[in-house]
């Protein structure tokens, strides 16, 4: 099985990584591409440029050889949406190998507003992830939705190549991207809440300081 998390990763951080590992084991999959995205539909521009946040997601993952950099959609034109990638990787690995997207709870709950959002489940299993003891709060037109899709069989995932949608409990990091950005445009330091490689990148690069701080008022990521 192949795991897909996007993100705007501005920076990635700690809050990303730990979820992503938990999963892989969970699930026990081969792979897990992270995808930056290059014009989130949802949200403001990033601050760092493209390069900068798959630089940062590179050092954040090196040593972890299952995680995998996934550059596909700085190449695409246009908002970067998450059923395109589907089938750009459906055009990569065929149309056996399980796929699971994975996303929070936030992300989750909606899901409903993303482009072509139910056509998603065609292409991939849809794999959220949640803090231990809570559930979803779904909209009304989701309801239905997830409940002909939810599985509570692991083996389902890996028998199918899509069509399922899996809960995952995970640690639940309270740390975010705007957090980190805030802290550090006020000057102050992030350490502990992203890998010392990311740190030293974004001290390096001048990426998030002062200057930047008109920036950062933005939703979390």
């Amino acid at each position: 099985m192949i795991g897909i998390l996007g993100g705007t990763f501005d920076p990635v951080h700690f809050g990303h990584l730990r979820p992503a590992l938990e999963v892989t084991e969970a699930l026990g999959l081969e792979q897990l591409r992270l995808i930056p995205c290059r014009i989130p539909p949802h949200r403001r521009m990033p601050v760092a440029r493209s390069e900068q946040r798959a630089t940062m997601v590179e050092r954040a993952i090196a040593g972890e050889p299952r995680f995998v950099l996934d550059r596909r959609e700085f190449f695409r034109e246009g908002p970067s949406y998450s059923i395109d990638t589907l089938r750009s990787l459906r055009g990569e690995f065929g149309d056996t190998v399980p796929l699971c997207l994975i996303m929070g709870a936030d992300a989750f709950a909606g899901l409903s507003s993303w482009y072509e959002w139910e056509t998603l489940i065609e292409l991939a299993h849809i794999v959220v992830c949640q803090r231990p003891g809570y559930g979803v709060e779904l909209p009304d037109e989701m309801r239905d939705w997830a409940a002909a899709h939810q599985t509570d069989v692991l083996a389902d995932l890996a028998a199918r190549p899509a069509g399922c949608l899996w809960y995952q409990p995970v640690t639940a990091l309270d740390i975010s991207a705007t957090q980190i950005r805030d802290l550090l445009a006020g000057g102050r330091d992030a350490r502990f809440l992203l890998p010392e490689a990311v740190r030293d990148y974004i001290h390096e690069h001048g990426l998030y300081g002062p200057e930047a701080a008109d920036d950062t008022a933005r939703d979390d990521d």
